[in-house]
């Protein structure tokens, strides 16, 4: 495991750059948001996805989200209307996950199964350049139904095992997951304030 220390305001390009090599590679990298820290596989790597929901002792019913660099990006792993298209303009980025239908693209094991999956464009360039050149899962670091802790080391102490990369932006300010948005019912739904 290798950790590397940057900040939010002055992201360190090397970082960027080695924490993509390592997404590309297979690897699960943990890193900062806008609202917790997360853990980042390539969503088209099945192994590195599974090795997510490993690290996180999750069910693999439970599906995970998907983090994307823009709101461009979002119709890549979605089919979205131009009405949701106008709410994910006013929100995003920020700290806000909206449940849309899942685009074809979209691998079987990350959404569990189900014909739609969260989405983040989260207010963190870090997170956004991470998904630069493929959509990464988006979960906050922490074992299931365990406590969200908002330290990089406390964090792997709780989760016990080793990722393949820590991006250390040190304690993060706010600790709350995202909001959910269920954008595929008639009226937007919230799942999770």
């Amino acid at each position: 495991m290798e950790i590397l220390k940057t900040n939010n305001d002055m992201v360190d390009e090397k970082v960027i750059n080695k924490a993509i090599d390592v997404l590309a590679g297979g690897g699960v990298v943990l890193y900062p948001t806008d609202t917790v820290y997360g853990l980042g596989a390539n969503i088209f790597d099945n192994k590195a996805v599974r090795n997510v929901f490993n690290i996180k002792q999750r069910s693999l019913l439970k599906p995970l989200s998907i983090l994307v660099s823009n709101t461009d990006a979002i119709s890549v792993v979605s089919t979205i209307s131009i009405h949701q298209k106008k709410v994910l303009e006013k929100y995003l980025p920020g700290p806000y996950t909206f449940i849309l239908k899942k685009s074809p693209i979209v691998p079987r094991v990350v959404t569990s199964g189900s014909v739609h999956v969260g989405v983040r464009v989260p207010e963190n360039e870090i997170a956004c350049r991470l998904a630069s050149l493929f959509p990464i899962t988006t979960t906050s670091a922490n074992l299931s139904d365990m406590e969200v802790l908002s330290n990089p080391s406390d964090i792997l102490d709780q989760l016990g095992c080793e990722v393949d990369l820590v991006i250390d932006v040190g304690e993060l300010k706010q600790n709350k997951a995202s909001t959910i948005v269920d954008l595929t019912t008639k009226e937007p739904n919230f799942v999770r304030r």
